[in-house]
C-alpha cells in the first residue's frame, strides 16, 4: 500500500506539471513532433506503416471507448453481486463512474482543442486534454487487473494480471496517438490521472477494510 501511495502522489505530480506546461504552451512543439513522426512526411494524412497496422490500432482504442468500459464494468458488476461481494461492485462503480465524471469536468475545464496539424483517422467530438481513452482505460483495467491480482495465489500471477492490465491502458493511449485525435500530452495526462484515481480508489477501499 506504500507503493501504491507513492505511485498515486507522483502520478498527479506528473499530472500536475504537464497541465501547467500545456497551459503555458511549452508543450507544442513536442506534441507537434511526436504527431508528425507518425505520418508519412509525403502526407500527413496518411499514418507511417501498413494498413493492417492502422486497423489494429482503430481496433485497439475501443478497448478505451465507452461502449466496451460500460459492457466490461457491467459484466464485472453483475459477477460481483451475484458473488455478494458488494462491497468489491461499489469499489468498481465508484472507481470507474466518479473516473468518467472527472475526465468530462477537467476536459470541461482546460478547453484544449483536437490536434489539427494530422488528420483525424476516427471521429472525436469532445475536448482534447487529458485524453478520456487513456484514462478511463488506465481507471477501468488497472482496477479490475488490480482486483484480480489480490486473489491470485503467487507473484508470478499476480504480476501477470496486473501487467495485462497496464498493457491494454498503454496500447489504448499509444492509439489515439496514432489516430491523430490526441497531443502526446493528452495521453500522458490521461495516463497519470488515471493511474491516480484508481490507486486513490483502491487505497481507500483497502483502508475502509
Amino acid at each position: 500500500m506504500i507503493a501504491a501511495l507513492l505511485v498515486c502522489v507522483g502520478a498527479l505530480l506528473g499530472f500536475a506539471e504537464l497541465a501547467g506546461e500545456v497551459i503555458e504552451g511549452e508543450t507544442h512543439a513536442f506534441d507537434e513532433a511526436v504527431l508528425l513522426a507518425l505520418r508519412e512526411p509525403a502526407d500527413t494524412a496518411d499514418p507511417i506503416g501498413p494498413r493492417w497496422v492502422e486497423a489494429a490500432f482503430r481496433d485497439l482504442t475501443a478497448l478505451g471507448g465507452t461502449s466496451v468500459l460500460t459492457v466490461v464494468t457491467l459484466v464485472t458488476l453483475g459477477y460481483l453481486l451475484l458473488a455478494r461481494k458488494a462491497a468489491t461492485a461499489l469499489l468498481v462503480f465508484v472507481a470507474v463512474g466518479g473516473g468518467t465524471v472527472l475526465s468530462s469536468l477537467l476536459k470541461s475545464a482546460y478547453q484544449r482543442p483536437r490536434p489539427d496539424v494530422v488528420a483525424h483517422l476516427v471521429e472525436v467530438s469532445s475536448q482534447s486534454f487529458p485524453s478520456g481513452h487513456a484514462m478511463l482505460s488506465a481507471v477501468t483495467w488497472l482496477t479490475l487487473g488490480t482486483l484480480l491480482a489480490t486473489v491470485q495465489p503467487t507473484r508470478r500471477l499476480k504480476a501477470y494480471v496486473l501487467g495485462v492490465g497496464i498493457a491494454i491502458a498503454f496500447l489504448v493511449g499509444v492509439s489515439r496517438l496514432y489516430l491523430g485525435v490526441h497531443w502526446p500530452t493528452d495521453v500522458l495526462a490521461g495516463w497519470c490521472i488515471g493511474t491516480a484515481w484508481a490507486l486513490a480508489c483502491w487505497l481507500v477501499a483497502g483502508r475502509l477494510r
